[in-house]
C-alpha cells in the first residue's frame, strides 16, 4: 500500500491546496535534518522501504560508480543542503543546483504551479539559490561529516547579473569554487528563466564556456552539457560536435520545455490564467515523448559513443525502459517523484530488473540503445 498516494497526496494537492513552493521548501528543509543525521533510525528505515540493491543496476562511467540508472534531476536540491540523503531514498546517483556564482533570489513568486490534469509542474524558478560560494562551504562541511554512497553531480547556470559575453567566465567562476567537490558537473545553458540563457547553446557561445571549462578543469571532472527540447535537430547535431571536439562526459536531455501543446489544464487556480498565458518551463508528462525523441536522435548521431543522461516525464518502469534503450545510460526524476512518491523510485529498479529478465539480458547497461541493436 503506497500511502503517499492513497493519503498524502490527495491532501495536499486537492484538500489543502498547498502552494507548491512552500511544500517543495518544507520537504527539502526535513531533508536536510536527515541528511545531518545520517545514521538515526528514520534513515534506517528509509533504507529499508525505499531502497533496491541489485548488481544488474549498476553501471561505472568516468571511473564513477553508479548503483542503479535512476538519479534526482537539478532543481530539487539547489543549494546541497540534503546532499547526504538521496541515496537513503534509493536513488543512484543526485544532481544538485542550479547554482550560479552569484546568490540570487530568482524570480518573483508565485513561480512554481502544479498541472495534476496533465502530470506536469510549471515552474520559472529562476535559478534562485545562495550561491557556489555558499554551496562550497556547505558540501565541505558534509563531506566531513558523512561519505557519499553515490555519485553527486553540481548543475552551473550563468548569474542573470552577467552579461551574456561574460557568460564564460561566470561559469568557470562557479566551477572554479566547486571543482573539488562535486562528481560531476552540468553546464546548465537551456533553462527559459533567465534571459537569454537559452541563446548560449548556440554553438560559438556554448564553445566559448566549453573552452574555458576544460581549460580550468584540471582534475579532468566529467562535464555534461544539458539542452532544451525545444532545438532543432540541426542546432542539436552542432552540440554534439561539441561535445565531442571538448571531450565532454555526456548530454543530458533534456530541460524543460516551452511548448505549451496539448495541455488539459486550462486555468492556473493560483493565478487565473491559462499556461499559455504564463512565462516558465513545463515539465513532467508533456515532456516525455519530445525528450525520449532528443534522446534517440543524440544516440543515432553519435553511435552510442556519447552517455545520454534522460530526463522527462519519467512516472513508471516503463518511461524508464522507453529512455534507456532509446540510448540513455541513465535517467534522471524529478516532477515524476513529485506526483508519485518517495516509493517511485524502488519500483521503477524493481519493473527494470523484470524488463531484464523479459529480455534475457544480464545488465542495465546491455539495454541501452536495445531498440537500435534489435534493428540491426
Amino acid at each position: 500500500m503506497d500511502i503517499y498516494q492513497l493519503a498524502i497526496r490527495p491532501l495536499l494537492f486537492n484538500v489543502l491546496k498547498t502552494d507548491s513552493e512552500w511544500l517543495h521548501q518544507q520537504t527539502i528543509r526535513s531533508f536536510s535534518w536527515l541528511s545531518q543525521t545520517p545514521t538515526n533510525w528514520v534513515n534506517q528505515r528509509l533504507k529499508q522501504s525505499l531502497c533496491l540493491y541489485d548488481s544488474r543496476l549498476e553501471q561505472n562511467f568516468f571511473g564513477l560508480n553508479f548503483p542503479n540508472p535512476v538519479g534526482l534531476a537539478a532543481g530539487f536540491d539547489k543549494d546541497g543542503v540534503a546532499a547526504g540523503i538521496w541515496s537513503n531514498l534509493g536513488f543512484g546517483f543526485a544532481e544538485l543546483g542550479t547554482v550560479t556564482f552569484h546568490a540570487q533570489p530568482g524570480n518573483p513568486c508565485p513561480r512554481l504551479f502544479r498541472l495534476p490534469l496533465d502530470k506536469a509542474a510549471l515552474n520559472r524558478m529562476g535559478f534562485n539559490n545562495s550561491g557556489a560560494a555558499v554551496m562550497a562551504a556547505r558540501l565541505v562541511q558534509e563531506k566531513q561529516d558523512s561519505t557519499h554512497l553515490i555519485p553527486i553531480g553540481i548543475n552551473l547556470g550563468k548569474s542573470k547579473v552577467t552579461p551574456l559575453e561574460a557568460a564564460a567566465q561566470d561559469y568557470v567562476d562557479s566551477f572554479r569554487l566547486l571543482k573539488d567537490l562535486g562528481d560531476y558537473f552540468v553546464v546548465n545553458v537551456s533553462s527559459p528563466n533567465t534571459p537569454g540563457l537559452r541563446s548560449l547553446q548556440d554553438a560559438s557561445m556554448l564553445s566559448a564556456i566549453l573552452n574555458l571549462l576544460q581549460q580550468e578543469n584540471n582534475t579532468q571532472k566529467p562535464i555534461f552539457v544539458k539542452i532544451a527540447p525545444d532545438l532543432s535537430w540541426e542546432a542539436i547535431a552542432d552540440i554534439i560536435i561539441l561535445a565531442k571536439t571538448y571531450q565532454l562526459a555526456g548530454i543530458i536531455a533534456t530541460n524543460t520545455t516551452i511548448s505549451r501543446d496539448g495541455l488539459k489544464t486550462q486555468v492556473i487556480d493560483q493565478t487565473g490564467k491559462s499556461p499559455q498565458d504564463e512565462a516558465g518551463g513545463i515539465s513532467g508528462e508533456p515532456l516525455r515523448d519530445r525528450s525520449t525523441e532528443v534522446i534517440r536522435f543524440i544516440w543515432q548521431q553519435t553511435q552510442g559513443q556519447i552517455p545520454i543522461i534522460g530526463v522527462g516525464g519519467i512516472f513508471s518502469s516503463e518511461d524508464a525502459w522507453e529512455k534507456i534503450t532509446a540510448g540513455a545510460s541513465l535517467i534522471q526524476v524529478y516532477t515524476g517523484w513529485i506526483y508519485e512518491g518517495p516509493l517511485m523510485v524502488r519500483r521503477i529498479l524493481a519493473g527494470l530488473l523484470s524488463k531484464l529478465e523479459q529480455n534475457g539480458l544480464n545488465s542495465v547497461n546491455e539495454a541501452v540503445g536495445l531498440e537500435f541493436k534489435n534493428q540491426k
